[in-house]
């Protein structure tokens, strides 16, 4: 089973009095109940796990107000801490700091977000790269995308687009509120003609990197997975042709299809 995270998303825009008044209404009842709560919280990781628990409950506190932090400060942010060109704070569903690491791999970190990264890797080493959240709500910065990763004989399954003379994963963009699988397997028999199996697929990881393609899109984010088939490998003859690949193509690969044969490669999948 492939379990998949739902996010919340307004389908209209939202009435501004509307946001207001909640907002305001959010903040008495945060300071009516919010003490009350975490004292309770306190002493109740003691009963159930002692020191252990209260960690735990502390770092889950530490996550949220990050998260808050990411959306109340996304302006002062996007100004001071990284480029134009940056990958921007703001989104509800994530924390500064994996933020803060995606612009670190971009390469879209002003001097004074390049200061308040190198001030947390002093107290966590990689703290920022090791925070990036591949599970935030979609954006228009993030192409989210699925990929099959098929191997024989230590090569991959690549598809060879004629027209754009690219290399790349066989798979497609994610839809949203449809699982995963689905997708795939649809993704799948459009550019191959067959059809995955999708009991035995097997998740293998999330991968990002920078993008090639248009803006606002950023970052290219591939969710992996590996499954058996039936039927025969048919592709488009006119637009498309299968080739194998081994770890020494590399080079032809676009960058997060780069990651994903680092992967393969650390993982024993190929040589």
């Amino acid at each position: 089973m492939i379990i998949k995270k739902q996010v919340y998303s307004a389908d209209k825009k939202a009435n501004p009095l509307i946001g207001i008044l909640l907002f305001l209404i959010s903040i008495i009842l945060f300071l009516a109940t919010a003490p009350i709560g975490f004292v309770f919280g306190l002493f109740h990781s003691i009963y159930k796990k002692g020191i252990i628990g209260i960690g735990e409950y502390l770092l889950k506190m530490a996550i949220s107000i990050d998260q808050l932090g990411n959306v109340a400060m996304q302006h002062f942010l996007n100004v001071f801490w990284i480029k134009k060109s940056g990958y921007k704070f703001g989104n509800r569903d994530e924390t500064i700091s994996s933020a803060l690491g995606r612009n670190n791999k971009l390469g879209t970190l002003t001097f004074l977000g390049k200061f308040i990264d190198n001030l947390l890797n002093l107290i966590d080493k990689d703290h920022s790269l090791n925070s990036i959240d591949y599970y935030i709500e979609p954006t228009p910065e993030v192409l989210d995308l699925l990929s099959w990763i098929h191997i024989i004989d230590l090569e991959v399954l690549i598809l060879f687009d004629k027209n754009k003379g690219t290399f790349s994963l066989p798979g497609g963009g994610k839809i949203k509120g449809k699982p995963d699988a689905t997708v795939l397997h649809w993704h799948i028999k459009e550019k191959l003609n067959i059809d995955l199996e999708i009991p035995n697929m097997e998740y293998l990881g999330i991968f990002e990197a920078q993008t090639a393609s248009k803006k606002p899109v950023l970052i290219d984010r591939k969710t992996c997975y590996s499954a058996n088939y039936t039927g025969i490998i048919t592709p488009d003859p006119l637009n498309t042709e299968v080739v194998w690949l081994n770890y020494s193509d590399r080079e032809k690969l676009s960058e997060v299809d780069k990651l994903i044969f680092d992967f393969l490669k650390e993982s024993e999948y190929i040589h």
